[in-house]
This record gives structure tokens, sequence and C-alpha cells, in this order.
């Protein structure tokens, strides 16, 4: 089966088509395009995204976004009814005004052309883009459950436990910020632009030696710790809206002692990767260990973070080296229609199609 798939919960506008294979217990997954369309140029001079300008540039991005996809997969319009067998379109959760114009433009297609379409849940499309793999044909990724999966990226941190691919249940999440949103406000305290994930990494890499680092810096840099908030806490929520606050007071009092130079932003960016990463992986490790979990996943834009992935992999080897860990390609954890193809073939599977006159968005859609 053949699924077209569209994504525009935020600002990436996407449009793949996957080629799924199998039942429940074998999927299998050949990407045969996936085009995206980022905004984040657009974006960055207003420090994050807004959502009407978000919406305008997705009318303009979709048609353009669709026929390269298209294009790419070798599928024109005179094949198109006898190519592709489902729509899938991201409904929920994300931005509504974004949400609009992908869901418009699949219940359009859909009922133009006749063809089946179904509703896709975003934030299930990151748990299932492990089961994705950009070079390898009829991909199939045998999960060994019950599993803990990850999901942390600019608007969502969340921890999740599967019992299998369907049964999904929520046991923990951000009580303020997400974990990629505190990247960005971090980074906005430290004039350092947007998006903050991918520029605080890259300063904190400067710093390779902690040791050698701390000689050079000033005593009162050397005692920089910044809170690791609910890291010993009882149940699997995160919180990092004080570690936020914590950077702007400390910012504050590095430059009423005149000691705010770039050498300290690194130490700054440094430590908030670290306290992140820190965070995420002691409440991931501790669910796994009480759920007695086979495998650990982790998805979501902030999972592309090359030492999150480094220190949970560590973490888990030291734990316990017999579970399993997957995380996505890099490409494939952020906003992308390839995962939302995979999350729409599994609910065609167990639950059906939609009706494409009464399918609604839902900003606010939640996995229970």
């Amino acid at each position: 089966m053949k699924v077209l798939a569209i994504e525009t919960s935020c600002d990436d506008t996407s449009v793949a088509i996957v080629d799924c294979l199998g039942d429940i217990k074998h999927l299998q997954f050949t990407i045969l395009s996936n085009i995206v369309s980022s905004q984040t140029k657009i974006h960055k001079r207003y420090g994050g995204v807004v959502p009407n300008l978000a919406a305008r540039e997705h009318t303009k991005n979709m048609l353009p976004v669709f026929e390269l996809a298209l294009k790419q997969a070798k599928v024109n319009y005179k094949n198109f009814l006898q190519t592709i067998d489902l729509i899938a379109v991201t409904i929920g959760p994300g931005l509504a005004p974004s949400l609009l114009i992908g869901s418009n433009f699949a219940q359009d297609l859909s009922w133009a052309l006749n063809k089946p379409i179904v509703g896709v849940n975003h934030l299930q499309g990151h748990i299932y883009s492990n089961l994705l793999n950009l070079s390898h044909p009829y991909f199939h990724l045998d999960i060994k459950f019950p599993a803990v999966v990850l999901l942390v990226s600019g608007g969502h941190t969340q921890l999740y436990l599967l019992q299998n691919l369907t049964k999904i249940k929520l046991v923990g999440e951000t009580r303020d910020d997400a974990a990629g949103e505190c990247f960005d406000k971090i980074a906005k305290l430290l004039n350092l632009g947007y998006p903050g994930g991918p520029i605080i990494a890259k300063m904190a890499t400067k710093i390779k030696d902690q040791k050698t680092e701390n000689k050079i810096l000033s005593k009162f840099t050397n005692k920089i710790k910044l809170p690791r908030p609910l890291i010993n806490s009882d149940d699997y929520d995160f919180s990092f809206a004080g570690l936020k606050t914590a950077v702007l007071y400390l910012v504050a009092k590095l430059k009423k002692n005149k000691q705010y130079n770039n050498k300290i932003k690194q130490q700054i960016c440094f430590e908030s990767q670290n306290v992140i990463c820190e965070c995420l992986i002691s409440k991931i490790i501790k669910l796994a260990k009480e759920t007695k979990a086979k495998t650990i996943m982790i998805s979501g834009g902030v999972s592309a973070n090359q030492e999150l992935r480094r220190q949970l992999q560590e973490a888990i080897i030291k734990q316990n080296p017999k579970v399993d860990f997957y995380c996505p390609e890099f490409v494939l954890s952020t906003d992308n229609a390839a995962m939302v193809a995979t999350a729409g073939y599994i609910q065609y599977l167990t639950k059906g199609t939609d009706d494409p006159k009464e399918m609604d968005i839902n900003p606010n859609w939640r996995i229970s």
C-alpha cells in the first residue's frame, strides 16, 4: 500500500510517499519521497514560530512541495489514482492555523479523487519514526516490548510506555517548558539566535576538557552549576522553567561583575545541555528499570542532539546492556511527513479510515 502523507503541524511543510507493507506484527516501510520545506529562516528574526505567518507560508509551499514529492517518488497526475492507496494527514496536536492548511488540502484531495483518508496524531508519528530507514527498502524493525519512548521536541517532552505499537500510555511529561523550548529560551538569553538546540550544542562542543577549561576560567565561573529540576523526584515528570530562570539570573550576575564573555557563554551552553540530558536520561532509565523494558527509544527534534544520544547510550550500556536502543535518523527526528505515513498506515490497519467530510483538526490532541 502506498501512502501519501501531509504534515503541517508547526512551521515545516512536508509531503511524503511511503510504501507500507505487512500486518501490525511485521511492518515494512520504504520511503519513496519525503520533502520538507523549512521556515526556520523566516521565523528566526522573531525568535520563535509565529502561527499566522507559518500558515501563510504553508499555503504558499503546499502545492510545490506536493508536486516535488510526487516527482521524487516517480508519481504523476496520470498514474496518481492507480498508485496512491491512502492519504494520511496530521490533524493534531499543533498550531491550529498550520494544521488547517494541511488538513484542508488532504481532505480536498481525498474527496476529489475518492481516496480513503486517515487523520494522524503528530505525536504518534514521532514515536513511529523509529520504524523508518532512508537507506533500506522494506525496512522492518523488530521491537521488543515493553518499550520506553521519550518524545522530546520544541513543544513536547513526554515519556511513554508501549506494551505494543498501539497500546501507548503516557507516564510522564514536562510540567512547564519542553526541553526544546528551554534550549530556545536559553539561546535567546545568551543572544545566540534561533533555533536554540543546535546552536547550544555547537557551542558546548567547544569545551572538550572540562578540567582544563576550569583552570582557564575565573573562580566565579568555576562554580557554574545549574539546577537539575525534578531529577530525583518520585514521578516521571520533567521541569525546565527553573533552568531557564537560573540562566537568566546567572547572566545578569556575570554582566554585573563584568565577567560575561564568549568563553562564559560556552560554559553555560555546556552546563545547560548537560542538565537537560541528565534530567531526561534519569527518568528514562528509571522507567525502564521499573517496567523491565526491553527497548528504549527516543524521538522528536531534540532527539537529534548528539550528546543526548551519546549519554543515553552510555547509561543504557552501564545499567542494562541487554536493552535495545533505537533513535531515528537525524533527518527523521524533526517534523516530516514520512513519519505521518507510518502512523497513518498503522491507524488504517487497526482502526480503519476517516470520513473526509467530518474529519476536523484537534490542536490539543493527546495520547492518554
